[in-house]
């Protein structure tokens, strides 16, 4: 068993092809960037969608450990008390509450990505997200392994900053490696995404040593690493590394900033402007010169 917080049907943004992706939850980074926070946590955990919320007052009553509040028009919510059992918001008439994350068994999450098996062809498949997918190795090489039985094409998106002896149990399963590529600057690389180690150099390496095909994915975010020498480095890698077959750039949208505040937890980024097309362009020519 595992615990997951989606499953997305007809995907065409994470590998080739049609894929259903499965989201894993559970990281051990904390990028400032993640449009995905709910995998923070490997456990389930409440959301809060406070322009649904009509002020009813019934997850309060509901709910065994005075988590809701209301004073002054206002829901306060205490997310560090919150246990997620679900109480308000099985009770929550306007669906502003939620349980982000449930326990999903390998064979019921292949029985959803067999249903589009139709439309995967020769190079749609299943992908396998997070959070961090290689913080739960028993669950996911369990569903990795039910997918070579059914011959679907595998996919892995992950930080990079696995265990060796997980990687090793990956590599024979595992078709595609999205890896990503967040910093060069190693202090920098600490100081916004909590990551440090050798971990992902040496994934990159091993993956390199076995002629596994990887896509280097580039988060880029204006201020941050929207560096010459980063975008130079991540080139570099490229040339220099037969099994990269391609380089992409993740530029930095907002769309995931209003889920920080659904779980309770201040957005870093908040006014970032998003890159326009010419900044775009600007780290393509840098990228793929």
């Amino acid at each position: 068993m595992g615990i997951i917080f989606d499953i997305q049907r007809f995907c065409y943004h994470d590998g080739p092809g049609i894929r259903t992706t499965v989201f894993f939850k559970g990281c051990q980074l904390r990028c400032a960037w993640c449009h995905n926070p709910e995998s923070f946590r490997m456990q389930p955990q409440l959301r809060y969608v406070s322009q649904l919320c009509t002020g009813c007052g019934q997850c309060a009553a509901e709910c065994p450990r005075q988590v809701h509040r209301f004073s002054e028009g206002l829901h306060r919510v205490d997310f560090a008390a919150c246990t997620a059992c679900g109480a308000c918001a099985d009770s929550c008439p306007s669906g502003a509450l939620k349980i982000s994350g449930y326990e999903a068994d390998p064979r019921q999450v292949m029985e959803v990505v067999l249903r589009d098996l139709p439309y995967y062809g020769t190079e749609g498949g299943l992908t396998i997200s997070g959070g961090e997918p290689t913080l739960q190795p028993d669950f996911l090489l369990e569903l990795l392994s039910l997918a070579r039985q059914e011959q679907i094409h595998t996919c892995l998106e992950t930080n990079g900053y696995i265990s060796p002896s997980v990687l090793e149990a990956l590599l024979p399963l595992t078709d595609l490696f999205l890896l990503d590529y967040k910093l060069t600057d190693p202090e920098e690389l600490q100081r916004c995404t909590q990551a440090c180690g050798p971990l992902w150099e040496h994934s990159l390496h091993r993956l390199q040593e076995v002629s596994k095909p990887v896509v280097l994915r580039l988060p880029i975010i204006p201020g941050i690493n929207d560096l010459q020498e980063h975008l130079a480095q991540a080139a570099l890698l490229a040339k220099t590394h037969s099994c990269i077959r391609k380089t992409e750039i993740m530029p930095y949208h907002s769309l995931g900033a209003g889920k920080w505040e659904e779980l309770g937890l201040p957005y870093a980024l908040a006014g970032t402007a998003e890159p326009d097309s010419e900044q775009k362009r600007c780290w393509e020519s840098i990228l793929h010169p």
